[in-house]
């Protein structure tokens, strides 16, 4: 009996240190970044372009794209940037500043054709001049959700 308690001792121990040790191995998912709304995100050097999306009533029809962009450089990047392959959009993003996209007023509306149905994917393009050229998909979305519903009616 006297060697019940040293046992357990040992088993705890050991159970505690094999616990402590998936923190070490696993990387921590909080740590890292990732696009926590609906909307797709992409690191273009100092550029980082967050939650994007195209949001549309139809396929064919006007659409926006929302969304934020941070430049975390020392200098303005100029971009070039497009949803539809038809319409480009030039978006000066400031050294260390935040651009909104979306049709608002105090936002830069970067607007073309949809060219897929709202629940599909576009493929946006990011360029900054003839050397740095990005690309990635989008969902589409329509004003189905409440939070989208004002922006469908103000594109324009």
């Amino acid at each position: 009996m006297k060697h019940t308690v040293p046992a357990r001792i040992a088993v705890a121990t050991v159970a505690v240190a094999a616990l402590a040790g998936c923190s070490y191995v696993n990387p921590i998912t909080t740590h890292k970044n990732y696009a926590a709304s609906d909307g797709t995100q992409l690191v273009m050097g100092e550029v980082e372009a967050l939650n994007l999306l195209v949001i549309t009533e139809a396929v064919d029809s006007p659409a926006t794209m929302i969304g934020t962009l941070y430049n975390g450089g020392d200098e303005d990047a100029n971009l070039q940037i497009t949803f539809d392959n038809a319409t480009v959009t030039d978006v000066m993003v400031p050294a260390g500043a935040t651009v909104k996209l979306g049709p608002e007023a105090d936002d830069t509306e970067v607007s073309g054709t949809s060219p897929v149905q709202p629940g599909l994917l576009a493929t946006g393009s990011f360029a900054e001049g003839d050397v740095n050229r990005y690309s990635t998909i989008i969902p589409v979305m329509d004003g189905t959700l409440p939070e989208y519903e004002g922006i469908v009616d103000a594109i324009g």
